[in-house]
C-alpha cells in the first residue's frame, strides 16, 4: 500500500471518528444540556474511551462549542435547501410553510444537532457562543426575508408587525422540541397543525378568501347577511 494511499486512510478514518464524537456530544447535550453534559458520557456514546476526546477537541468546551455551532449551521442550511428547490412561482406564504415544515423536520426528526441549539442557547457562556450567533444571525435573515416578502405581496394581515410575528413563530417552532412527545402526536399532525395556525393567523383576509375560492364581493354579502 502506497504511502499517499495509508494517508488518505488515516485521514477518513479520523474524520469519521471525529464526527462520530460530534453525533455523540449533540445527542447527550441534547438529553442532559450544557451543565450536565459530560466527557464520559459523550465516550460512551461513541464508544470510546475518554482520553480518545482529546486527540480530537481540547476541552469539553471546545467540543461543546462545535455541536452548537455545527446545529445552527446545518439548520440554516437544510431550510434554505429546501426553499431554493422551490418552483420560483411559489407563493410567499407557501414558502413559509415549507421553511415550517424543514424547520420541524430538522428539529423533530433528524438531528440530535438541532435539538442541542435549541434547548442549551441560553445555557451557553456567551465565549463559546460567537460562530453559533452569527449563524443564527444568518437564519434569522432567512425568516426576516420570509416575512417581509409576504407583508410586501399583501399577504400579511396589515394589523401584525412582520418581524414580531417573525420572532413569535420561530420561537413556538422552536418550544416543539421540548414538548413534543411521538407517543401521542405523530409529526405530521405537529405540521400540519403548525402550517395551519402560521397560515390563518398570518394571511390577510383577502388572501384567505382568495385561497378559498371565493370572490371579495360575496364573501362581503356573506358576512354582512349572517349578523
Amino acid at each position: 500500500m502506497s504511502r499517499r494511499v495509508a494517508g488518505s486512510e488515516d485521514s477518513s478514518k479520523s474524520a469519521r471518528t471525529r464526527e462520530r464524537i460530534l453525533d455523540a456530544a449533540a445527542h447527550v447535550l441534547s438529553r442532559k444540556g450544557y451543565a450536565g453534559t459530560r466527557l464520559g458520557d459523550i465516550a460512551d456514546q461513541a464508544q470510546l474511551q475518554a482520553p480518545a476526546i482529546y486527540y480530537y477537541f481540547g476541552s469539553r468546551e471546545e467540543l461543546i462549542e462545535e455541536v452548537m455551532w455545527t446545529g445552527a449551521q446545518r439548520v440554516r442550511e437544510h431550510v434554505t435547501k429546501v426553499l431554493d428547490e422551490l418552483p420560483d412561482d411559489t407563493t410567499p406564504m407557501d414558502r413559509i410553510c415549507a421553511a415550517v415544515e424543514a424547520h420541524l423536520h430538522l428539529e423533530l426528526e433528524l438531528s440530535d444537532f438541532a435539538t442541542a441549539v435549541i434547548r442549551n442557547s441560553g445555557q451557553m457562556p456567551e465565549h463559546l457562543r460567537t460562530r453559533q450567533l452569527a449563524e443564527e444571525a444568518a437564519y434569522g435573515k432567512v425568516w426576516r426575508n420570509l416575512f417581509q416578502d409576504l407583508h410586501e405581496d399583501g399577504q400579511l394581515r396589515p394589523d401584525l408587525d412582520p418581524r414580531t410575528a417573525q420572532l413569535l413563530v420561530m420561537g413556538a417552532l422552536n418550544w416543539a422540541a421540548e414538548w413534543w412527545n411521538p407517543r401521542r402526536d405523530t409529526y405530521e399532525t405537529v405540521v400540519r397543525t403548525a402550517q395551519s395556525l402560521v397560515r390563518h393567523g398570518l394571511s390577510s383576509r383577502s388572501q384567505l378568501v382568495e385561497e378559498a375560492g371565493e370572490a371579495p364581493a360575496t364573501a362581503a354579502r356573506r358576512r354582512r347577511s349572517s349578523r
